[in-house]
């Protein structure tokens, strides 16, 4: 039997990738990641770099910004972050600045990936550190951006 505390890091990750299909249906890379203080989503967000055309338009940082708005305040010191993919160097850095409680993540980044994968940015001792898990349905995570790159491999 799934523990309760597996069943809520479930139950965010599901939402979390239903804001990576999101930006899949908008032809972005599918990553979504959704923001939770006290046991509530408060911001999710997706991929949106070629609908904007901003580097900066990544699922966690987007969801990051709406939370902190939500808050009143950029210090996320009570939020836990869901994410389809491990984060990249900027949202990294975002969520130390941010002080973020913990982190999960589905799949790992070989590319790009700055906390496991390429790199392992949280691991460096900066004045907050962030407490990690990663796995939670990877496998459907995994899947969505293969099919993406398939896609558009097929076009």
């Amino acid at each position: 039997m799934k523990s309760p505390e597996n069943q809520k890091h479930v139950k965010f990750m599901k939402a979390a990738l239903r804001e990576a299909e999101k930006a899949f249906e908008k032809d972005e890379v599918p990553v979504g990641a959704v923001v939770v203080y006290q046991d509530k989503i408060i911001a999710r967000g997706h991929n949106l770099r070629e609908t904007t055309q901003g580097f900066h338009a990544h699922a966690e940082f987007i969801a990051m910004m709406k939370a902190a708005k939500k808050l009143g305040s950029w210090r996320l010191e009570d939020c836990d972050v869901y994410v389809t993919m491990e984060p990249c160097p900027m949202c990294a850095g975002a969520m130390i600045q941010s002080r973020i409680r913990s982190l999960h993540y589905g799949t790992k980044d070989s590319k790009a990936g700055a906390v496991d994968s390429v790199t392992h940015l949280l691991d460096i001792p900066f004045n907050h550190a962030i407490e990690v898990h990663s796995g939670i349905l990877e496998e459907e995570s995994r899947t969505m951006v293969k099919n993406f790159f398939k896609k558009l491999r097929d076009k």
